[in-house]
């Protein structure tokens, strides 16, 4: 049916949803199944057929868009009964899945519906959402990423999950695959894939431990969580620049993106407050000195550690990143808003030295969050 749509809609150059299920619903009842699945088709081929349009407006020379992967999408029909998940597939006619204890215990838990699944030949996933009771916080902790560590903090404490792992994963994979020495690119591309998917789980796995132990910290102490924009860090490290090869091969393995994004949806699946800062906001977050905010200095034989010309101290630098991200969290919130009568007589120089009063962070609300799972 996506295929069908496809071409339907370059024969009569069409690319939104509007017009091509109007041109195709009715082409499609040769088809015996349910309407809801022709309507899911159509939109998926809408979308190949708009990527298609943006690529030709780019310049890019493009083929024939068709697609090889049987899939099924659906948000409507299905129900989870006797521990499967009941599928309509004709009229009359439904199919049964079973699902695994875990998704189970999932979909069973009080809030939770399931909303949409997707059937492939090996896999089934399942999209659910949950009505999250917001967390009133009002201490902040800031999520530095690094690519051996993860370190959170602020300034009472600081904790550091080690990541080193996956960058022993990742050099392994690396002179595996290099260690091919048969000139067929067919066969080097499909081993790779698999040793690429190998890493990829097992990384993911070490950084679901450690996510899930700083979001379950989290909850405990009513702590929200500050994560840093670091987007455009790889391009620091390019060809020319004084870096050696290995580093930039380590850099550009760095899942730093898929770390924050289990932080993300795992914080906003318990209802914690989550804030992301803008590059502005995290720039010199690691080179800055959290206590008189003067620029850190570097030397080779500190390693990880910067030390400061007023203070004359040494720290660290994820440490120092920490805290800062936690600590501007709550300055760009006290500078949202309104002062307080105190702070307009004068007494806000105060408040900035230090209030002894916790800063009550701001809920973020997260209606109906949703979280893809497989069985």
């Amino acid at each position: 049916m996506v295929n069908d749509s496809i071409r339907i809609g370059l024969v009569n150059d069409v690319s939104s949803l509007r017009r091509l299920s109007l041109l195709s619903y009715n082409q499609l009842a040769d088809y015996d199944s349910p309407s809801y699945y022709k309507l899911c088709a159509i939109s998926r081929a809408a979308g190949i057929l708009a990527a298609r349009k943006k690529s030709i407006k780019r310049g890019f020379p493009t083929r024939e868009p068709y697609t090889l992967r049987p899939c099924l999408v659906s948000c409507y029909g299905f129900k989870v009964k006797n521990g499967g998940l009941e599928i309509p597939v004709s009229r009359r006619k439904r199919l049964s899945l079973p699902l695994t204890r875990h998704t189970l215990d999932v979909v069973s838990e009080p809030g939770v519906e399931v909303r949409s699944f997707t059937l492939t030949r090996t896999r089934l996933s399942l999209c659910f959402a949950r009505e999250a009771s917001r967390i009133e916080c009002v201490y902040t902790v800031g999520v530095d990423c690094n690519l051996r560590n993860l370190t959170v903090g602020n300034e009472s404490q600081t904790r550091r999950y080690g990541l080193s792992e996956t960058v022993r994963i990742a050099q392994t994979t690396v002179r595996i695959v290099a260690s091919f020495r048969r000139d067929d690119d067919r066969i080097r591309t499909g081993i790779a894939s698999k040793y690429g998917q190998r890493r990829t789980a097992r990384t993911g796995h070490l950084l679901h431990n450690a996510t899930k132990t700083i979001v379950a910290v989290a909850v405990q102490k009513k702590t929200a969580i500050v994560l840093e924009n670091i987007e455009g860090i790889r391009s620091l490290y390019r060809k020319g620049n004084g870096q050696a090869r290995k580093y930039r091969g380590r850099m550009n393995s760095w899942s730093f993106s898929e770390a924050q994004r289990q932080i993300e949806y795992k914080a906003r699946w318990v209802g914690l407050p989550l804030v992301r800062l803008s590059r502005r906001e995290t720039r010199g977050s690691s080179v800055t000195c959290p206590r008189c905010g003067e620029r850190l200095q570097s030397d080779k034989r500190l390693e990880r550690k910067l030390w400061c010309g007023k203070c004359r101290i040494v720290m660290d630098r994820d440490r120092v990143a920490a805290v800062n991200l936690a600590w501007r969290e709550r300055v760009r919130f006290a500078r949202s808003r309104p002062p307080t009568l105190l702070e307009a007589q004068g007494g806000a120089g105060e408040a900035v030295k230090g209030n002894p009063m916790p800063t009550v962070i701001p809920g973020v609300d997260a209606p109906k969050l949703t979280q893809p799972t497989k069985s």
